[in-house]
């Protein structure tokens, strides 16, 4: 399912940097939750790929209980790891990016919070030769009163890191190179990793996405917006979202999310 059209309540882009403060109303998030975010969070694609791996040594009946446990999913979800998920369905329609390999499949313990990059992917772009390029996120969730929150800090200093620090970007291209070998999309990955070296590194597109319950204030994003324009490297694209959702939700997300995994999918 599509995302649906948001409201713009504010642009403070400064070129080359867009910088865009946009809302959805409760409905819109009923249809978020239950359409592309229930998909990420459920990681469908890997569900059916562990259970295709895992289906054919079951031979008895036991064993195919035994099965049923490990694919089990109990979900419970903290308000930023819905909120990710919402960036992560924005930022996929809107700058025709997928992020194949979620970093919740890295984690030994399912309750953890996972480390590095939030959206580590690829993007599509105008080139029919490399049509590919690295796509490298970070997600706030914040339901602070304070423009701009806090978190902010913490977000211009990541989105500065993936801009400017090779040391950064290289791992980041390593952790995906790994997980693409042998994967359907690793001609993908190939067509990145020859922009990223032909550009030393510069070739990328660089997200950061707030997500918010407050009234939207272009102070959010506009301080960030100005200092990531300067000296941004001609070949890097680099946007900036606050995506505001109903006053009050942030705290609600983990039991929307819930009532949206246990409901019917939107088609």
């Amino acid at each position: 399912m599509a995302m649906p059209a948001y409201t713009l309540e504010y642009d403070v882009s400064t070129p080359p940097v867009v910088a865009y403060g946009i809302s959805y109303t409760a409905h819109q998030l009923d249809l978020i939750l239950s359409g592309p975010v229930k998909t990420i969070l459920r990681d469908t694609t890997g569900q059916e790929e562990l259970q295709g791996l895992l289906a054919g040594l079951i031979t008895t009946d036991f064993e195919h209980a035994e099965l049923a446990q490990v694919l089990a999913e109990d979900y419970e979800f903290e308000d930023w790891l819905v909120g990710e998920a919402i960036a992560e369905a924005f930022v996929s329609e809107r700058g025709g990016c997928e992020y194949p390999w979620p970093t919740s499949r890295d984690l030994k313990n399912s309750n953890a919070s996972p480390a590095g990059c939030d959206l580590t992917g690829l993007q599509r772009v105008n080139d029919q030769e490399l049509p590919y390029r690295f796509s490298f996120g970070e997600v706030k969730t914040s339901y602070s009163q304070s423009s701009p929150p806090s978190v902010m800090t913490s977000l211009g200093n990541q989105l500065f890191g993936l801009r400017d620090d090779k040391r950064v970007k290289i791992d980041l291209v390593k952790y995906l190179g790994r997980h693409a070998i042998g994967k359907p999309w690793q001609c993908k990955f190939q067509s990145a990793a020859k922009r990223y070296f032909q550009s030393s590194g510069t070739d990328i597109a660089v997200y950061g996405v707030l997500i918010r319950d407050t009234t939207p204030q272009e102070t959010d994003l506009r301080g960030k917006a100005s200092a990531l324009a300067n000296n941004c490297p001609v070949a890097t694209n680099i946007e900036l979202h606050a995506i505001h959702i109903p006053t009050g939700n942030i705290l609600n997300l983990p039991t929307l999310a819930q009532s949206a995994m246990n409901g019917e999918d939107n088609v």
